[in-house]
């Protein structure tokens, strides 16, 4: 938002017009990439120490590069700033990102073509308008004139991976996992959801590559501007889920993650595509193993929107927890303020049980526990759940780690750092460039050191929630139509 107030962003996105549409723009994006590079030369960074650069993309957005992209991004003017020269590669100003709700009935065309089980098989995944195929057929549908001016379909990963390399840049395994067009077993994009979704769409697609692929090495621009080393290797960004399992060092199966962002996710390392008709599944970008995991729509939106109801800060928000006891003396809330991923809603679903707004305290800790209920509900999908380490700003809380804690009944470890997704795509960057050097390491040499938790919260009131469990589930089935 900081830098973004000129493309109308609140909360780093843009609504559209037509309800559940929500935007990014690559512009906003590009000159928020020159914003943090400045930031790190101004900081005494030398930045042409830098040996490899990888990221990670918001997962599920895209974006649409006319026929002007691939020369433009070759020829980058260091004189003009990469928001100005980005414009002139879009086939249409802005892209659907992860929130986008607005495409239930292109996902619905898809599945009918394809088949509701033979959908699932392929990819993995229950169908979900978030995701990126949905998003591409409503271009083609609405706006027949924009998909005919596309010349290729980027992520925002590997749309981010091409400016920084100065050439289009491939999907990797991992974002390309959340596109219902690839086939989970194969890891490779499949024809039958590619001729779904919309006509000519694989001659748009670069091929899909392992996520320790390398884009090349880093366009002169940077080299000019920023001072960069011209040897220095760009690998293909990954979406942040995946490039998360990397940077909290969940590198075999039965490890498992708590990322309390926008959207709260819990997710584990698995040995093989577990399917869930409401988890998701990701390959990881160590190339080897899985992701499974669970998300909720609804996260710090809705602990935002509740503390604000209240008039709390964090601060507060925490001491009313403590202020109360674990299952809330049966006080409960469905706390769907926007249409829910798991459980799956077609649109808000916000019900009080047992209390009143007013009762600011319990209110505080019912939409902990709700969220935590939820995935503690779900969790057997991902196979069995030991100990959790927790990432995203809320789990710098304490106090909610708490609750989290009691509801999955498993130790809770906090990092030193909460942007567990950035941690990752440096990791691969890492690993990548060193294998590729002949400096043979393994994925856990690389995170170990990064990964060391720096405190545990342990259960302390597991038993408290064997009642209340069995009743949300029945609370949320009520409302929700499970």
């Amino acid at each position: 938002d900081e830098i973004g107030g000129e493309y109308g962003v609140e909360n780093g996105v843009v609504a559209g017009e037509e309800a559940g549409e929500v935007f990014g723009h690559q512009p906003l994006w590009a000159k928020g990439l020159e914003h943090v590079l400045a930031q790190l030369r101004e900081a005494g960074h030398n930045l042409a120490d830098v040996a490899a650069i990888s990221g990670s993309g918001q997962q599920h957005g895209t974006v649409y590069l006319n026929s002007q992209a691939a020369a433009g991004l070759a020829k980058l003017d260091p004189a003009r700033t990469l928001e100005e020269q980005v414009q002139a590669w879009l086939a249409r100003p802005t892209s659907p990102i992860w929130q986008d709700s607005s495409t239930t009935r292109e996902l619905g065309e898809v599945v009918d073509a394809i088949g509701r089980e033979r959908f699932f098989e392929l990819t993995g995944n229950a169908p979900f308008e978030r995701f990126s195929g949905p998003q591409i057929r409503k271009v083609f549908r609405q706006q027949p004139e924009v998909y005919a001016a596309t010349r290729h379909v980027a992520l925002v990963s590997s749309f981010m991976a091409s400016v920084l390399a100065g050439r289009l840049a491939p999907w990797d395994e991992g974002d390309a996992s959340g596109t219902h067009l690839l086939d989970i077993a194969t890891k490779k994009l499949h024809p039958e959801l590619l001729a779904a979704t919309a006509e000519d769409l694989e001659s748009r697609l670069l091929p899909v590559a392992p996520a320790a692929a390398e884009a090349g090495k880093i366009s002169p621009y940077f080299v000019e501007r920023f001072g960069f080393s011209p040897e220095c290797r760009v690998i293909l960004f990954s979406g942040d889920n995946p490039c998360s399992l990397i940077g909290l060092g969940l590198l075999a199966p039965g490890q498992a993650a708590l990322s309390l962002g926008t959207s709260d996710t819990l997710f584990a390392c698995t040995a093989e595509p577990r399917r869930s008709w409401e988890g998701a599944v990701f390959a990881s970008p160590d190339g080897i193993h899985y992701m499974s995991l669970l998300c909720k729509a609804n996260g710090s939106l809705a602990r935002e929107r509740v503390r604000k109801e209240c008039g709390f800060d964090w601060t507060e928000f925490a001491e009313a927890l403590g202020r109360t006891p674990p299952g809330n003396d049966g006080a409960m809330m469905l706390p769907y303020f926007v249409p829910e991923i798991t459980p799956k809603t077609i649109g808000p679903v916000v019900r009080l049980r047992g209390f009143a707004a007013e009762e600011r305290d319990r209110y505080c800790r019912a939409v902990i526990e709700a969220q935590a209920m939820s995935l503690r509900i779900r969790s057997e999908y991902l196979g069995g759940i030991r100990a959790i380490t927790a990432t995203g700003g809320a789990s710098a809380n304490k106090a909610i780690l708490q609750i989290f804690a009691d509801v999955l009944d498993c130790p809770v470890s906090i990092l030193e750092t909460t942007n567990s997704a950035a941690l990752g795509a440096a990791l691969r960057a890492c690993h990548s460039r060193r294998n590729a050097a002949g400096t043979k390491c393994s994925w856990y040499d690389v995170a170990k050191p990064f990964t060391e938790p720096l405190a545990t919260v342990q259960p302390r009131s597991a038993a408290a929630y064997t009642e209340p469990l069995a009743q949300f589930r029945e609370f949320e089935d009520e409302f929700t139509g499970a």
